[in-house]
């Protein structure tokens, strides 16, 4: 079972996430909170697996609130769910350590999927986002003396690129027409060829943007 807390300001949101996450049986609530100070020492208490966190809080920040429990804690994952979709909130976040950034737009079935994609090593992006990480890396594919996609197979490479568009495993294994078991094992295989440890620095190393060195 994946233990989750959640950090929302807005009552409706924060009791309706939890009332749908509590129909999945392999996803248990343990903690729920509306201001950022107070949540972060309940997560440092609790120790969530993973812990879906809004921006704009009382108290101190959303993305605040992950630097604060990542210094005593790299094991807890951040799940960025929030409004915000401007480039400096999103790279702030990711920065912070975050490791999955979700959009309210995207509506609540989505999350179920995504929560489940980064337990087991995932790093979930509405596609939006995911778009816009691509466009801060990329001018044109390149890693420094051998192209990164060299290594990767076609098929790989296939599936680096739906990552690259937000795409979660389940989907990219419809658009595939091949199970998600066999999604996981390519994408473990790329994080290994690239020595990368998820979609964030997959996407960075291989779409970066060349800045003239």
């Amino acid at each position: 079972m994946i233990t989750i807390a959640i950090v929302e300001d807005l009552d409706e949101v924060r009791e309706g996430l939890k009332h749908f996450l509590s129909l999945d049986t392999d996803l248990k609530v343990i903690g729920v909170y509306k201001d950022g100070i107070e949540a972060v020492g309940e997560i440092i208490r609790t120790r969530p697996d993973i812990v879906i966190m809004d921006i704009n809080l009382p108290g101190i920040s959303g993305i605040d609130c992950v630097v604060e429990v990542r210094k005593l804690s790299t094991e807890i994952q951040f799940m960025m769910f929030t409004v915000y979709e401007n480039d400096e909130k999103v790279f702030q976040a990711l920065q912070a350590g975050a490791s999955s950034y979700i959009l309210k737009s995207n509506g609540l079935p989505h999350i179920i999927e995504a929560l489940k994609e980064l337990y087991v090593g995932g790093s979930p992006m509405s596609a939006n986002i995911a778009r816009k990480l691509v466009n801060a890396f990329q001018q044109r594919p390149k890693v420094t003396s051998a192209d990164a996609r060299d290594v990767l197979s076609s098929r790989e490479a296939e599936i680096l690129d739906l990552l690259a568009q937000g795409l979660l495993y389940k989907e990219i294994s419809c658009q595939l027409s091949i199970s998600t078991h066999t999604v996981r094992q390519h994408i473990h295989r790329i994080y290994e060829k690239l020595h990368v440890q998820n979609r964030t620095e997959a996407i960075n190393k291989v779409y970066r943007k060349e800045k003239g060195v």
